[in-house]
Parts: structure tokens; C-alpha cells; sequence
């Protein structure tokens, strides 16, 4: 998988999206950083800890609906020993997301109390939203503001500039463009980002790319996949796939390129089943 190890994402884009962070995080109270849960920690910024500091900080582990519901939990619980406050929800469906409100009012309130005191009565509470490309950034934001004020695309890197939004009276969100390390240095969470989508499919090998994701998912998840494709799993799993489904190419040769979009289509559209590629650390495992 050298190919993903070695992309190059957009530098100059990057760079700019952190002075702009490092900038805009004097003018906010706490960041909200998105992450997809089927990869809770490859979908994550290392830079952003950094960045943020001690700044009070919320995470969304989003698309909980298509990840594992064990490894989600083991998960939240690893992130809230080290002190970030994590919501687990799904955007496309809305679970979860009506504990965001409150759990930014019960973090702030301190704050909040503060400028009560002051008599700084409606000065409303500004958060910025963070998060590498495709994890549902966009989508968080549409929901928690009911409207389509932001560009959603299945694409990453949509989200171009930086833009507020208003989702009540009290609270407001600093949509920051899609944040992504300029260069993969672990080729395990390059591949992890290129299977749910966060790299372009256009800079990689497809192929190679959903023979690993195959591999790994019949090394954790073999009954799912077995089930899925109705297959042995003991050869190669794109020949398998495409010789059970009947995607055959002239002289019935197995067409392994369609079973490799096959694959990588219906494993980030959860049809496989519930499925999470990020090990929790052995300590949080229950």
C-alpha cells in the first residue's frame, strides 16, 4: 500500500487551514472535533491536540450506526479517561445528536456562570468544528442547524472556507475546512482513511485497497463477510466475490476490479455489517 503511505494531501491547503485554526481558536470556547467511529483514532488529527491545548474539547464519534457497538463504547470510555467529552451519534439518521446541546451548556458552565456574573447576559457560546475530510463534518452541522447552510458532498474536502453557523440562541458553530496531516507517515492509518473514503479513491490502487480492507475484515469480521458474499474465505476474497456474484469478464475470468469497488461500496455503506478497524488499547477492552 505504498501508494496511500506515500500521498502527498494537498500541503499548502493544510497549512493554511492550521494558521487559520491556530488564529481562530482565541475567539472560540471549545472545539468540537468529528470522527468517524468505525476509526476512531485514524480519523483523528495528531496535530490537533496540539493545537488545541487546554481548550475545552467535544467529540463526535460519528456513523456509530455502521461501526461496532462494543468497540464503540470501549472507545468512548479510552477518550474520556484522558478528559474529552464524547458523543457517539450518527448524523445521517440524527441518533444521538440531541446530547450535543446539553452537553456543551453542562461543559461550559462554568463559563456560563462567569458571565452571568458579569452581567454578559445572551453573549452566545462560540465552538469551532474540526475533523479530516468525510467524517461528517458537514453533515453534523446541517443537522445540528436544520438547513443545508454548508456544501455536503460524499467527496472529501468539500467544505472550502471557514463559515458560522447559528443553531440557537445560545450556541454557535465555526464550520473550519477539512483538516488532514500533509503526509502519512503509518501506512495502517493511511489505509484505514483510503477504506472509509477520507482519501480520494482517484490516488489509489482500488485493487490493492479492497484486497487489504478484505483481509483485515476476514481476519475480525469473517462471519460477517462470509455472510455478506456467501464465500469460503480461505482464497483470494476479490475472486471469490466476483466468481459468486457472477462478475465475469470475457473467457469468464473473475472481473476482480468490480469486486473490489464492490467491496470498499458496501463496506462504507455498513452493508457488510457493523464494523469498527481501529483496535482499542487492551486496557479499555471489556
Amino acid at each position: 500500500m505504498s501508494e496511500v503511505q506515500n500521498i502527498q494531501w494537498f500541503p499548502g491547503h493544510m497549512t493554511k487551514t492550521r494558521r487559520l485554526i491556530e488564529a481562530d481558536l482565541k475567539m472560540v470556547d471549545a472545539v468540537v472535533e468529528i470522527t468517524d467511529a468505525r476509526i476512531p483514532q485514524s480519523s483523528r488529527n495528531p496535530i490537533l491536540d496540539e493545537l488545541v491545548g487546554n481548550k475545552p474539547r467535544i467529540m463526535i464519534m460519528n456513523k456509530c450506526d455502521v461501526a461496532d457497538e462494543k468497540a464503540t463504547e470501549n472507545w468512548k470510555r479510552y477518550y474520556e479517561k484522558r478528559g474529552i467529552c464524547v458523543i457517539v451519534c450518527d448524523c445521517r439518521t440524527g441518533k444521538g445528536i440531541n446530547k450535543f446541546l446539553p452537553t456543551v451548556k453542562r461543559l461550559l458552565n462554568d463559563l456560563i456562570e462567569r458571565r452571568k456574573a458579569r452581567g454578559m447576559i445572551g453573549k452566545a457560546l462560540r465552538l469551532m468544528v474540526v475533523g479530516i475530510p468525510n467524517v461528517g463534518k458537514s453533515s453534523f452541522i446541517n443537522r445540528m442547524a436544520n438547513s443545508k447552510k454548508t456544501k455536503v458532498g460524499d467527496r472529501p474536502g468539500v467544505t472550502r472556507g471557514k463559515q458560522w453557523v447559528s443553531i440557537d440562541k445560545d450556541v454557535e458553530l465555526l464550520d473550519m475546512p477539512g483538516i488532514l496531516w500533509p503526509k502519512f507517515d503509518d501506512k495502517d492509518v493511511a489505509q484505514k482513511l483510503a477504506f472509509t473514503g477520507a482519501v480520494k479513491d482517484e490516488v489509489v490502487d482500488i485493487t490493492e485497497l479492497a484486497r487489504s480492507l478484505g483481509e483485515l475484515l476476514l481476519r475480525d469480521y469473517s462471519e460477517l463477510v462470509k455472510a455478506r458474499y456467501k464465500i469460503a474465505g480461505e482464497g483470494d476474497i476479490l475472486t471469490e466475490i466476483a466468481q459468486k456474484r457472477g462478475m465475469l469478464i470475457s473467457g469468464g475470468e473473475p472481473d476482480v476490479e468490480r469486486a473490489a469497488a464492490t467491496l470498499l461500496d458496501e463496506f462504507r455503506g455498513g452493508k457488510i455489517g457493523r464494523i469498527t478497524l481501529d483496535d482499542v488499547p487492551n486496557e479499555y477492552e471489556e
